[in-house]
């Protein structure tokens, strides 16, 4: 059975933005997860048991072989420049990937949410390309600019989740903006020592 919402969240705490939010959350992580060469099935399915997925999670290397090209598409979206660009590539997936959108409870066993793949039993990859695609449409829909970004740190590509409306967001985590911010500072002092050189 898969969820497009952790089932986690206490069900009288369930509010659909917290939800979506938690479904981006783990879009992020599992775009991440499977950008490597060659990822590991357990490490998959770690990243899918922290979000709240359901037991059993016998991923096999085909689900994951299939996950990781459904990852690849949803990398456009966070890779999107402006909100125009994270729309067409929404639209994009939406329109070539998706099926009609629908509602489910998973036979009673969950309060009713939207499902955008053709089954509750339908393939991992078609079940990631479609709960991402619903959830980080939502997030640009409310937020009304792109979920995400891809991180600018030179030796990161991990992907992020844009949060408030503070400041822009560039790189995925903190240890990356320090890591930028100290080979800035390195890069600038040793310009300087050049400079008195001459």
């Amino acid at each position: 059975m898969r969820y497009i919402l952790p089932v986690s969240f206490p069900l009288d705490d369930r509010s659909a933005l917290s939800s979506v939010q938690a479904a981006a959350r783990r879009t992020a992580a599992l775009v991440n997860v499977l950008s490597g060469d060659s990822p590991d099935p357990a490490e998959v399915a770690g990243v899918l048991r922290a979000y709240g997925e359901a037991e059993p999670l016998d991923l096999t290397v085909h689900d994951v072989a299939g996950m990781r090209a459904a990852a690849a598409l949803l990398r456009d979206v966070f890779a999107a420049e402006d909100t125009d660009g994270a729309a067409a590539a929404l639209n994009r997936l939406l329109r070539e990937h998706t099926g009609p959108l629908r509602l489910s409870s998973h036979g009673g066993d969950s309060p009713w949410h939207p499902h955008l793949d053709t089954d509750d039993d339908a393939p991992w990859d078609e079940w990631l390309l479609a709960s991402s695609c619903m959830a980080l449409t939502v997030l640009l829909w409310d937020r009304r600019r792109p979920p995400g970004g891809i991180c600018a740190s030179s030796g990161c590509r991990n992907v992020f989740l844009a949060q408030g409306g503070g400041q822009e967001r560039r790189y995925c985590s903190r240890r990356c903006a320090t890591r930028e911010r100290v080979a800035a500072h390195r890069r600038s002092r040793a310009a300087d020592r050049a400079e008195r050189a001459r």
